[in-house]
């Protein structure tokens, strides 16, 4: 009989015991360093999905790693039913890092978005008065902003929604990157809300129109509509700046202070403020629309404990301190030159797309085709992971601690891995 490797044992464990809600590529991860992963075998590998972009940081940053370690032998949780010593200094860091009053601390992305959507109804109640029963909150299609229920039944994915009925009410969907849809949706007394990705990733990293963004929140501001922006994917670094919606700017400051930035009245975020350490997710708003909220009325046993508060913070720190934001820029220019070079060689692909360290490319096949799926497969044998999405589309969103050496590299081995289609 022959002997099962170390990585088909594991991958066998996981399939017998485990819920099969994920369909993983074949490779077992044991060991991590910036932008390098290691799997049980001892091969070594260029991660280029950093767990969805929450390790933009890179993989056990020792920043990080120090203050997890630090935090976790002095005090790990306490719950809200009393003060503790880190989650103030937490508050007033975040509120001084992104200006605004007042900040929410969740654990997941889902649960923030959770918190933006109560959040805005509370408000649309307490202060538009529009009556709980009708109050409408607008969002986009082929829009992912996590799987609870209540997020669920506004997706037109039919593998995350199909068979959770019966669906929460009060929303009303429009295509993405569509003004004259946003202007006719907003256009009633009961809207209380758009929230809108303002890169569109798990959809494959769609790009609006660069006015897109700022005239939706000026639609919102005109028709006193809260503007939710979820930036738990396109936040901290990932596109170029330290938030999508201070668009493509160029500065090396805060993006909050320059001419390009569109101020959301809720930001929702999460995945990299964890800094791929410990599950960090939150809301910020000012406090017209934040002390709506009153004690009792919202909470997480988890959220807003010390070592969350810790790890945020020290999760900042590095992205300010190392310039990551703007190392993305550079590094994303570079990888979609790349891309493109390949295309013009080649018919396999059809199109790059994206924003600083998140990108994706479009192979030439139906959506229906297994071929993005062999190409990662095939690219993870090659020494490069990364994962495709919706059928024929593959999302790149390395670390953003790479190299201008390590990022030709790679671009070598995806030249090389779609050669061999």
């Amino acid at each position: 009989m022959e002997t099962m490797t170390r990585t088909e044992e594991l991958i066998a464990l996981e399939n017998q015991y485990g819920a099969h809600n994920y369909h993983p590529l074949p490779v077992v991860l044991e060991k991590g360093n910036g932008v390098h992963v290691w799997d049980v075998e001892g091969k070594k590998y260029y991660d280029f999905l950093s767990a969805y972009s929450a390790v933009n940081q890179g993989h056990c940053h020792p920043h990080l790693v120090e203050t997890m370690q630090r935090q976790t032998e002095k005090l790990t949780l306490t719950s809200r039913a009393f003060y503790n010593a880190e989650l103030g200094k937490f508050d007033k860091f975040m509120s001084d890092f992104f200006n605004f009053d007042k900040v929410l601390p969740m654990n997941s992305g889902a649960e923030a978005v959770e918190t933006a959507l109560k959040l805005c109804r509370k408000w649309g109640h307490e202060v538009k008065g529009v009556k709980e029963t009708t109050g409408k909150i607008i969002v986009c299609d082929q829009n992912f902003h996590g799987r609870t229920t209540t997020i669920i039944s506004f997706s037109s994915d039919p593998d995350a929604k199909n068979g959770y009925g019966p669906y929460t009410p009060g929303f009303e969907m429009i295509p993405y990157n569509d003004l004259d849809a946003l202007e006719k949706a907003l256009d009633g007394e009961d809207v209380i809300g758009f929230m809108v990705e303002p890169i569109q990733g798990e959809a494959g990293v769609v790009v609006p129109d660069a006015d897109y963004i700022p005239k939706a929140a000026a639609m919102c501001k005109e028709h006193n509509v809260l503007f939710i922006a979820d930036e738990v994917q396109t936040g901290i670094a990932r596109t170029g700046s330290l938030l999508r919606v201070c668009g493509d700017c160029s500065c090396e400051n805060k993006c909050e202070q320059q001419a390009t930035y569109t101020r959301p009245d809720i930001l929702i975020l999460g995945k990299a403020l964890s800094g791929g350490m410990y599950p960090v997710s939150a809301v910020l708003a000012d406090d017209p629309i934040m002390l709506c909220i009153q004690p009792g009325q919202h909470g997480s046993t988890f959220g807003g404990n010390p070592i969350a508060a810790q790890v945020a913070m020290a999760a900042l720190e590095v992205v300010s301190n190392e310039n990551l934001a703007q190392n993305a820029r550079k590094l994303g220019e570079r990888f979609r030159a790349g891309m493109q070079a390949i295309i013009d060689k080649r018919d396999l692909v059809s199109l790059v797309r994206g924003r600083g360290l998140l990108n994706a490319i479009v192979i030439n096949d139906s959506p229906d085709s297994k071929t993005a799926w062999n190409i990662c497969v095939r690219l993870a044998e090659n020494g490069l992971l990364a994962k495709p999405t919706h059928g024929n589309i593959i999302r790149f969103a390395p670390p953003l601690v790479m190299t201008e050496e390590q990022m030709d590299e790679c671009i070598a081995i995806i030249e090389k891995t779609l050669a061999e289609f």
